[in-house]
């Protein structure tokens, strides 16, 4: 990727450079399927209620990607993923988008509607998978033997969607019949925040993504690898690419994904006690989730791995011990989730390092020419992991070439970032963007969100810190005559973007008359009375995105084993009937048509789990019974029953194909 005869080259420090060391290529299909053959029996996932071993995810993914098939998704096309967080369904829906050959693009269930329709439409997904292993396409793409009722709760997300027969990712060359995907084949979109409202459409291609999943393999445990037997944290959610990390650090090594439930990963207190509960070893989350447990809670952790935001340094002396590595990770999803990473002793400066093998960075001054060490510079990053934006004119202007340093494609990062030997010291933004609770979040969007609300003629969001310390997000407005503050108060509660399941939403009548606000307006005790004159430097925006509702109350019992103390509640359970359809054509007007949807109904992946009813995190008969979707019931051979385990009988379901069926246990 370099260009020899640039000016600068030369100066490019020699230990940031690391594409010439990049994992060999392969896709992420390549690496599950390479862990199923070698641990078909071990558990691959483990929610509490409901555990896979790998021939059983594998089983059950391939029923997605045969019943994605049947339903027109061909490789190269991208399937929405809406199901809800902490689910074993959540994680056999991506793992069959991705051996369908196609791309997944996650969209939190907790979201809101708007959010999902903006993602979707922007990424012209094929189809979307929803609850229940819900398939949802257009009814023109009809797969056999699936019928034509709503689809569950999610699915009214979209408001338009590829036609499979003409999208033009469909039909790029492959192999005749082969549903395996290419090096250059996407593996998932994510989306993130955009500074002129509208969020940013991330592709990362299999390439980039079994790239850095192989070469994190070289950085965590060289001494005691991950493997069989390592218990790995999932409480990040999946529209977050630091979710991808989760994931991987089970599937790539034999270890077992276990899913927090999410009602224990927003109070944050009470996922200490899990971990301990779940015999978790290897946690990936952020500083400020960490910052929230006793030290006890992580005795059985022996990798801890930070991101998405500045990690204090009193934290990282108080996590690391000698039988645990604690590392501090930086990396933007235009880069693949992690561009570099430093091991952190307790000792010393906190450090966000050296790259990952196959990446290069590059710290440049305005001029775009590299800093001497010691001195601080924009971060550009270049290598194996450089994504792409779906938009054209976004991605031309992000990952243009840099002739000053040689480099054909290079992502400029906007952090500043100060070159030692030993590794990157982070030292901000040069923009208005920020973190909370490691999700990015463009100040410029949450602005004009709030710019939307009726009766507000100004408006400025920042981040502020409550006593304890725990990062909020805080939005100021300006109201019209006899508009109460009160009520627009209450509607920016609405109307600001999604932070983190960690990260408060709040909002407060005040003067917001200058962007400087953001950084020295003091926190908001109480509501004030507004000016009337609408600042300066407010704009108007065509797009806002409600913020997730309020965390529930934190419960102070024990969670039992895999369970949450708190019951789940459907973030769908009082709204109206999902809509069938939108007006695509000639507008984006979002009132409902008569175009029919064709919903593929999966059976649940809970029901191709082999585990005994006395399995961790159960009493022995106390396993939830999942309600099979199946019409024809038969015994199925098994061994004979012990004092720990009922004899089940498997219900067979049907799906759109005769050669994809799952099987559902039940304990009679």
């Amino acid at each position: 990727m370099t260009t020899s005869g640039a000016p600068g080259a030369e100066a490019l420090h020699p230990a940031y450079l690391r594409s010439g060391f990049a994992p060999r290529p392969r896709t992420l299909v390549d690496i599950f399927r390479e862990t199923v053959a070698e641990c078909p029996d071990v558990p691959a996932i483990d929610n509490g209620a409901t555990s896979l071993t790998y021939a059983e995810f594998d089983e059950a993914a391939s029923a997605v990607a045969e019943a994605l098939h049947d339903a027109g998704v061909r490789v190269g096309d991208k399937v929405g993923v809406r199901v809800r967080s902490g689910t074993v369904d959540l994680y056999v829906a991506i793992m069959g988008i991705l051996l369908a050959g196609a791309a997944y693009v996650p969209v939190d269930a907790d979201d809101p509607d708007e959010r999902a329709r903006t993602v979707f439409e922007e990424a012209a997904v094929t189809a979307i998978v929803v609850n229940d292993l819900v398939i949802t396409t257009p009814s023109g793409d009809t797969a056999p033997g699936t019928d034509n009722s709503d689809s569950s709760d999610g699915a009214n997300g979209t408001d338009h969607l590829a036609d499979p027969e003409t999208s033009s990712d469909s039909d790029h060359a492959h192999p005749h019949g082969s549903h395996e995907p290419t090096l250059e084949d996407d593996a998932w979109v994510i989306f993130t925040s955009g500074s002129t409202g509208k969020p940013k459409g991330v592709a990362v291609t299999h390439r980039n993504a079994a790239a850095f999943v192989d070469a994190e393999s070289r950085m965590f445990l060289q001494d005691n690898p991950i493997g069989v037997g390592d218990r790995v944290m999932a409480g990040l959610s999946v529209a977050f690419d630091a979710s991808c990390e989760e994931m991987w650090l089970a599937w790539r090594y034999g270890a077992c994904l276990v899913p927090a439930p999410r009602a224990l990963v927003r109070s944050g207190v009470d996922l200490g006690p899990w971990l301990v509960a779940n015999d978790v070893t290897i946690v990936s989350t952020v500083p400020t989730l960490v910052a929230l447990w006793p030290v006890d809670a992580l005795a059985r952790v022996r990798l801890l791995i930070m991101g998405g935001e500045a990690c204090p340094p009193e934290l990282a002396e108080r996590l690391a011990t000698p039988t645990r590595e604690v590392w501090n990770t930086y990396g933007p999803t235009e880069a693949t989730v992690v561009a570099c990473g430093a091991r952190l002793t307790g000792h010393g400066p906190v450090r966000i390092g050296l790259p990952l093998d196959g990446w290069d960075l590059a710290v440049v001054d305005g001029e775009g020419m590299p800093v001497a060490e010691g001195d601080s510079g924009e971060l550009i990053i270049g290598g194996v992991g450089l994504a792409r934006y779906l938009d054209p004119e976004k991605d031309a202007e992000k990952y243009a070439p840099m002739p000053t340093i040689g480099w054909e494609r290079a992502y400029r990062s906007g952090d500043l970032v100060r070159l030692e030997t030993e590794g990157l010291l982070f030292l901000g933004r040069a923009d208005d963007q920020v973190k909370v609770g490691g999700r990015r979040i463009e100040l410029g969007e949450i602005d004009s969100a709030l710019l939307r609300l009726p009766g507000v003629t100004g408006a400025a969001a920042a981040v502020r810190a409550t006593t304890a310390g725990t990062k909020i997000l805080v939005g100021y407005v300006t109201v019209e005559d006899g508009e109460p503050a009160n009520n627009a108060a209450h509607g920016t509660a609405g109307a600001s973007s999604n932070a983190d399941s960690n990260a408060g939403s709040n909002a407060k009548s005040g003067n917001a008359s200058s962007p400087a606000a953001r950084h020295t307006t003091p926190l908001p005790r109480s509501n004030s009375s507004a000016p009337n004159s609408r600042p300066r430097w407010s704009r108007a925006s065509p797009w806002s995105t409600p913020c997730r509702p309020a965390p529930p109350a934190r419960s102070t019992a024990t969670p039992s084993r895999g369970r949450s103390t708190s019951a789940p509640t459907n973030p769908h359970s009082t709204s109206a009937a999902p809509r069938r359809g939108f007006a695509t054509s000639g507008s984006r007007s979002l009132a409902p048509t008569r175009r029919a949807w064709t919903t593929t109904s999966l059976t649940s992946a809970a029901a191709v789990s082999r585990r005994p009813s006395s399995c961790r995190g159960c009493a022995p008969g106390s396993r939830p019974q999942p309600s099979p979707t199946s019409t024809t019931t038969r015994d199925w051979p098994t061994s004979p029953p012990s004092s720990t385990r009922r004899r089940p009988t498997t219900r067979t379901a049907t799906i759109p194909s005769t050669r994809c069926r799952a099987r559902l246990k039940s304990v009679n």
